[in-house]
């Protein structure tokens, strides 16, 4: 039969193997699944994780996946998948690409859970675990390159609540070494499981956009392993008939060639954005803007003397989900430009401790947060390649300080070292966990690819 754009997705899962991965892939991966584990497990200590986890042991059967930062708790695969991937999202702490989504959250809980879930002597390799892990990314990134409309900051739908799925419907296919059909139709029933609108962003009800993703990809995968069919066109323009490009209003998809020794994986193309503190991606182009003004306000005064401070001006993209003047509540500021800005101003830092409940109402920040003003100069584009934060602080003596950021420390152009990501695990994991355990997994995953059983992770 013909080609389709589909078959061609379904025929890389299958066929892909290990040595198709570069030295740089698997550096990369490895990298982003450390970070991912150290933010599900400080996710684990909200309360958005309490709730989910609280529903899900409602639902006790098949118990035999881990949750994170609860080891004497066990889930059905499924929930388990679920409940980590809303741990994962609970403080907006976790990894992001371009074009726009939250690649490793989608796919490492599913993959997790699923490999606690094979029965012993079919358990994955490290390999195979890294293998799988990138198929859930590649298929991610190869769909948000089908639209233009993916490169900029969304409006409609949260995209891992769509790419997300569709990436952990690939990667379980591929842990679970399911056939070509098979892939296919994961990839199908995956798109009907698939979205989440952006409204609910700045809410409590966003982790769960990550948590469905991982957990409804996973399903889709078992589905299909089952039996279940799907339309086998799914990722095809068909006219007159929706599939994946319902989500999209202009959708141009393309094969996905075998893969080959020359196979270069988006990974390889493009690196992943670590964020530094638990707040939307575009909150961290203003804090370090509003830093390196507040630097250069204390050798003006000599001091960060707030009553010297006329107006704060912001200059940033045109985003309405993330432009919130007074926020109330932690998932609001961890998507409000002022609050971030100000806070940095304030503490000269933005950390897990600027999203409580007693910093958000500091009276001395609300003085701060009464005197923003946001413009959108015309340049600056929703885009997470190509946006800057500016900070400018006009003075009641006439001067005007400003600090700008294109490119924030821990973005894809300028990538965290090894010793920040060590750090922000460390940090992260000791949440949670003692210090030998988080010693134990970080040598765990930097030899990944030669673990014999991945579910020991």
């Amino acid at each position: 039969p013909e080609e389709t754009v589909t078959s061609s997705f379904a025929s890389f899962i299958h066929a892909v193997q290990p040595h198709h991965l570069s030295n740089l892939v698997l550096h990369r991966s490895k990298r982003m699944i450390l970070d991912s584990i150290g933010v599900g497990l400080v996710g684990s200590t909200t309360h958005v994780f309490d709730i989910a986890l609280r529903y899900c042991r409602l639902y006790s059967s098949g118990a035999i996946s881990s949750v994170y930062g609860k080891p004497g708790v066990k889930l059905s695969p499924t929930l388990a998948a679920f409940t980590n991937g809303v741990a994962t999202h609970s403080m907006d702490f976790d990894d992001t690409w371009h074009p726009a989504t939250h690649p490793s959250g989608a796919v490492l809980p599913a993959l997790l859970a699923a490999s606690q879930m094979l029965p012993p002597g079919t358990k994955p390799n490290g390999m195979d675990f890294l293998l799988a892990f990138n198929v859930g990314l590649e298929v991610q990134g190869r769909l948000m390159h089908f639209s233009t409309e993916a490169h900029n900051i969304p409006k409609r739908f949260h995209p891992p609540s769509v790419v997300g799925t569709m990436g952990s419907a690939a990667a379980t296919a591929k842990l679970l070494s399911l056939n070509v059909t098979q892939c296919s139709h994961a990839l199908g029933i995956a798109a009907s499981l698939a979205g989440a609108p952006m409204a609910n962003a700045a809410t409590q009800a966003k982790p769960l956009h990550i948590g469905n993703a991982t957990r409804l990809g996973f399903e889709a995968a078992l589905l299909a392993a089952r039996g279940m069919e799907a339309n086998p066109l799914i990722l095809d323009d068909i006219s007159g008939c929706s599939g994946f490009s319902a989500f999209y209003g202009v959708y141009q998809p393309k094969p996905l060639s075998p893969p080959s020794d020359h196979h270069e994986f988006l990974l390889e193309k493009q690196d992943i954005a670590f964020k530094r503190f638990p707040a939307h991606l575009g909150m961290h182009w203003v804090v370090d803007a509003a830093l390196s003004v507040r630097n250069l306000f204390i050798n003006y005064a000599g001091s960060f003397s707030p009553s010297l401070i006329r107006t704060i001006l912001l200059k940033i993209p045109v985003s309405k989900y993330i432009n919130r003047p007074f926020p109330s509540s932690e998932h609001q500021a961890r998507h409000s430009f002022q609050f971030n800005a100000c806070s940095a101003l304030l503490d000269g830092e933005v950390g897990l401790s600027s999203f409580t409940e007693s910093s958000i109402h500091r009276p001395e920040l609300r003085e701060l947060l009464d005197k923003v003003v946001v413009e959108h100069p015309e340049d600056n584009v929703a885009n997470f390649d190509k946006m800057y934060g500016e900070v400018a602080l006009l003075l009641h003596s006439g001067d005007v300080l400003t600090g700008k950021c294109d490119t924030f420390y821990g973005h894809w152009r300028k990538p965290l070292s090894k010793e920040s990501l060590l750090k922000k695990f460390r940090s992260n994991a000791s949440h949670v966990l003692p210090e030998d355990k988080i010693e134990t997994i970080i040598t765990m995953v930097d030899n990944l690819e030669n673990l014999s059983d991945s579910s020991q992770l």
